[in-house]
């Protein structure tokens, strides 16, 4: 077997710059594919996180008639005592934080501009607001007193043109119908990273937000943050009461777990279009080999080397070609993907809805098993590949291969 290698070395030597060329293309293409999956994984694993966090949380219990879509605060579709029923659902082991959270529509206006939000009230202290709390660019976070006091996200605050200690005018739809309006001073400016969700929500106090749009002691759901997200299905069975609806992370993402469950086809697809390329170039260097080896050939057939022999040699080629052009792409993109693990790749806001929320900046993840995958498939294909031109080089008969060659 060693000597098919040394044969297989020397005859890669004979055109260096044409073996080198087709190993830099299998190089690039196993680059770029491994910096593709670790993108793909990043983006994915970002948004799942960025989503869970600061949109749906693991497990939201609301009144069996609430719709997320409509920001009512009528009472028949609050839930009533909602921090009592919080702290009956985060007593439970498996349950990191439960808060209640009220959430409506209003508009910020200062000076002469105006822009429609959704406001959000709050339970300062709970660890589920974290997010909120670490990403203070500015000022400070909302106690639970506060009774003038408003966050809003960093987004907004540039447009607008506020600062730390500015006012601003806040209308409400209450729980009557009707509009209430009053003025509130920026006590801090935050970042989530996300600026698709910073520019279109503010913060008041749980207490504050009540009394503000006329809900009273009622929130719109309990937002539940689990120690284990794959515990949620049991925890919502522990959980579902009369009159209300207890729903997972599965279900209030339907289109990011579809994206998500799909994305291993797109890499799929797009791994077997460029290996499928970088492919090519490695069956043309191996048919240009056989033509120009054409006497060669019929040599080593003429003193008994059979066509299972030939076929060895060449795949012994293609395995030399792939193992080095695999080897030094896999380098490459374990490189890129751990910089832009780092550093990440800006976008910004990209527009997308709170379904599917991105972060602006996407940090690349590549895992062992998509690695150890795709360079097992880029070999195969190598492979592969160099099946046809190490056939078409077995199948010549000696004579009509040293007549072909003078």
């Amino acid at each position: 077997m060693m000597n098919y290698f040394k044969m297989a070395y020397r005859n890669l030597g004979r055109h260096r710059r044409r073996s080198v060329l087709s190993g830099l293309a299998l190089a690039m293409g196993t680059a770029l594919l491994l910096f593709i999956a670790a993108f793909f994984t990043g983006e994915m694993r970002s948004s799942m996180e960025t989503t869970l966090r600061l949109n749906s949380g693991h497990i939201q219990v609301q009144d069996a008639d609430y719709d997320p879509d409509k920001l009512s605060v009528a009472w028949e579709y609050l839930i009533e005592n909602p921090e009592q029923a919080a702290a009956q659902i985060e007593a439970l082991d498996q349950v990191q934080a439960a808060t209640p959270r009220l959430f409506a529509s209003g508009i910020v206006s200062a000076l002469d501009e105006s822009i429609g939000i959704q406001i959000m009230g709050i339970v300062p202290e709970s660890s589920a607001n974290d997010p909120y709390r670490d990403g203070i660019m500015s000022g400070e976070f909302l106690t639970a007193d506060d009774r003038e006091g408003i966050v809003i996200g960093l987004p907004l605050a540039e447009s607008l043109g506020l600062k730390v200690g500015d006012s601003i005018n806040l209308l409400v739809n209450t729980a009557e119908g009707n509009v209430d309006e009053q003025k509130f001073i920026v006590r801090g400016i935050f970042s989530t990273g996300t600026s698709a969700y910073d520019k279109g929500i503010v913060f008041l106090p749980l207490a504050k937000a009540q009394a503000f749009s006329g809900a009273g002691n009622h929130a719109s759901m309990i937002f539940v943050l689990l120690k284990d997200r794959e515990q949620a299905d049991v925890v919502a069975a522990a959980i579902q009461g009369e009159g209300y609806q207890v729903k997972t992370w599965t279900e209030l993402n339907e289109l990011l777990v579809l994206v998500d469950d799909f994305s291993n086809a797109y890499l799929a697809i797009i791994n077997l279009i460029v290996l499928g390329v970088t492919a090519t170039v490695i069956v043309n260097t191996l048919l240009m080999s056989v033509f120009e080896r054409t006497r060669e050939i019929g040599i080593l057939s003429a003193i008994g080397m059979k066509g299972r022999q030939i076929i060895a040699l060449f795949l012994a080629e293609a395995t030399l070609l792939g193992a080095g052009g695999i080897a030094v792409g896999s380098l490459i993109g374990w490189a890129l993907s751990a910089y832009f693990s780092k550093v990440g790749v800006y976008f910004g806001d990209l527009g997308i809805s709170n379904d599917m929320l991105l972060q602006d900046r996407i940090y690349t993840y590549l895992t062992w098993e998509s690695a150890v995958n795709l360079i097992v498939t880029a070999f195969i294909i190598t492979l592969l590949a160099s099946l046809y031109p190490a056939r078409l080089a077995s199948r010549m008969e000696p004579v009509e291969a040293l007549h072909g060659s003078n």
